[in-house]
């Protein structure tokens, strides 16, 4: 038993909760924003200025979403250059076979696959042939074993929530703002779990308020002791960067929560938002404006279907108070009531910047 776990460490294979579900989580979502993300952005630029060398880069871009999340995972594991490399395989066949919950079915092949890569690796002379075969033959078969069935479960779970959104949008409304916006500042990738679950319409629009709750809300109730870096930082970078002030006072938490508590269910039951972007945005928020660009993408799709008959001037109200104004409005109010009553002190939003 000591024999097999001091090989494991060796070989850099350490199985634990943060290495699978934070590293490994996030850098799919990197892999995803490197790919399907950024390739949807410009195929719509593309689409909107008529200029198809632009929908055809993008194009190219989207296809490589498999590979490009595997290889992701892969790198946050640590694989050495054939399992990284071989990653790419796996990656392809996993979204593929996976479907609608093929980023779910890439996480869980390209782990075990990498880790299976690293625990062979360098230890024969043939090492060029037998990594990258041990590799891609377990990832691949994975794939081809799993990935319908866990494709089809996220999709399920994805497709019941979004139901649920339908038809019970106040208290959905909050339910999955409040729970996307908190996995945005936690230090696990809420845009990957929205790419997994395959997270649209208006769960999606939810998800993206309580995504804008957190980054807006930290950005502003934050701006005297963090200034314009901080806005910026926080704003349109991420809220992740207030984790260390939160551990130290978890009431600094409260305002963005009961924000996202708010804006979900405006976004849902008042102004009827919906994200019918690629997935993955409506975990973005504010994140270089993704969030706003996968609503916006959504309405050009929605027009070409013909589900949409043009983008009204109500429409851009709604994604401006949900994304922008009510969390800037609403989180720095409910910070100073807390400041008032002595639950959150002066430095406590300070960051290290």
């Amino acid at each position: 038993m000591n024999k097999a776990a001091e090989f494991l460490k060796r070989k850099n294979v350490i199985i634990s909760a943060k290495r699978y579900g934070i590293d490994a989580l996030g850098a799919m979502a990197q892999g995803l924003f490197a790919s399907l993300l950024i390739g949807t952005i410009i195929s719509t630029l593309g689409q909107q200025l008529g200029i198809d060398l632009l929908v055809t880069i993008g194009d190219y871009a989207t296809k490589a979403t498999g590979p490009a999340m595997a290889i992701s995972i892969g790198y946050a594991l640590q694989a050495p250059p054939l399992v990284l490399f071989s990653l790419a395989a796996v990656g392809l066949a996993g979204n593929e076979l996976g479907k609608a919950g093929g980023p779910l079915a890439v996480l869980v092949v390209a782990i075990i696959a990498s880790e299976c890569g690293k625990i062979v690796s360098k230890e024969t002379k043939v090492d060029i042939i037998v990594t990258p075969f041990v590799t891609i033959f377990v990832g691949v078969g994975l794939s081809m074993l799993w990935a319908p069935a866990i494709g089809s479960a996220a999709s399920s779970v994805g497709g019941a929530i979004m139901w649920a959104t339908e038809l019970q949008p106040l208290f959905m409304g909050i339910l999955v703002s409040v729970i996307v916006g908190i996995c945005l500042t936690l230090p696990i990738s809420s845009a990957a779990i929205c790419a997994a679950l395959s997270l649209t319409g208006l769960a999606g629009g939810a998800a993206v308020a309580g995504c804008c709750a957190q980054m807006v809300g930290f950005a502003v109730m934050s701006f005297k002791e963090n200034r314009w870096g901080g806005l910026v930082a926080q704003g349109i970078g991420t809220s992740m960067l207030q984790m260390g002030n939160i551990v130290r006072n978890p009431r600094i938490w409260i305002p963005p929560i009961i924000t996202s508590a708010i804006t979900g269910p405006l976004a849902t039951c008042v102004f009827h938002l919906t994200m019918d972007g690629a997935p993955v945005s409506s975990g973005m928020g504010t994140c270089g404006l993704v969030g706003q660009i996968g609503i916006y993408t959504g309405w050009v799709q929605d027009i070409a279907n013909g589900t949409k008959a043009a983008i009204t001037g109500m429409d851009w109200l709604a994604m401006i108070l949900i994304c922008f104004v009510l969390p800037a409005v609403i989180t720095p109010l409910l910070c100073n009531l807390l400041r008032r009553m002595g639950w959150i002190h002066e430095g406590d939003l300070k960051l290290d910047l």
